[in-house]
């Protein structure tokens, strides 16, 4: 994930890491139940939540609501946490209230 300007990332760089995130929930049962519980959804409405508006965003608001995970994901996507919250920015940005 290449920054557009400094410090800022494009819209497709900001998607692409939270669709990583989103492999990251699924790979582990423990996220996966986690993520599932905490949004309401079930197993089947996975598919078609993620072509709703703001459902990339929820992936890294459940990322940063929980430092050791937003940890283990940042390890996993070999990027910088401050990535995570700046790409949720970048996905919601009428929604920023980080």
């Amino acid at each position: 994930m290449k920054p557009e300007k400094r410090g800022q990332l494009s819209l497709e760089a900001a998607g692409e890491l939270a669709a990583t995130g989103l492999m990251f929930v699924a790979e582990d049962p423990e996220h996966l139940n986690r993520f599932l519980a905490l949004t309401g959804l079930a197993p089947h409405m996975l598919r078609a939540a993620s072509a709703e508006p703001g459902f990339l965003a929820g992936v890294l608001d459940y990322f940063l609501g929980h430092e050791p995970t937003l940890l283990a994901f940042a390890a996993y996507a070999n990027v910088p946490p401050t990535d995570v919250a700046a790409a949720r920015r970048v996905l919601a940005p009428e929604d920023d209230g980080l």
